[in-house]
């Protein structure tokens, strides 16, 4: 236990990497979508989308599924708590996103998406939702499905205003 803490601060600094990464990538995409006609700022664009993607968001969710092993091996009893397992499932669906996010960029960079910006800017919500859950869960030690229920509620709400919002 010993080098837990050590460990543990390693996560916590991996983790505000990623979640930069995941809040800012897709934010990329609707100036990418939004200006595809405007060809030297989708180039500069395209720069930015592949280097925060893969010089950043890469080594960073790395670190912290690296960390995250860490501190479970270290404290194996993390693993009997069902706020630990509800973590771990809200992290599979971060790490889904994070990869989803990896072939957005793909797409977009040999102009094959037909996302809007719209999708974008409704996507760009996924991590908050799961970021709500995530740290919850953590700080409370408590896997409370009434809070999920209302996360999920909430966010559904939120993306769907932003789908229907005639001026976005």
């Amino acid at each position: 236990m010993e080098y837990y803490t050590w460990v543990l601060s390693l996560h916590v600094i991996a983790v505000l990497s990623w979640m930069a990464v995941l809040f800012y990538l897709p934010r990329l995409f609707v100036y990418h979508v939004e200006n595809i006609d405007k060809k030297e700022f989708v180039e500069v664009v395209k720069i930015q989308e592949l280097k925060i993607d893969a010089y950043i968001g890469h080594p960073a969710m790395a670190v912290t599924l690296l960390s995250g092993i860490a501190m479970i091996i270290l404290n194996p009893v993390l693993l009997s708590q069902d706020w630990m397992i509800a973590k771990i499932v809200a992290l599979l669906l971060m790490i889904a996103y994070a990869i989803s996010l990896t072939k957005f960029r793909k797409s977009l960079a040999n102009y094959s998406c037909n996302k809007n910006g719209r999708f974008f800017r409704m996507y760009n919500e996924i991590p908050t939702g799961l970021a709500i859950l995530i740290v919850t869960y953590v700080i409370t030690k408590n896997l409370s499905w009434i809070f999920t229920a209302i996360v999920v509620l909430l966010f559904t709400f939120i993306c769907y205003k932003i789908i229907n919002n005639k001026k976005a």
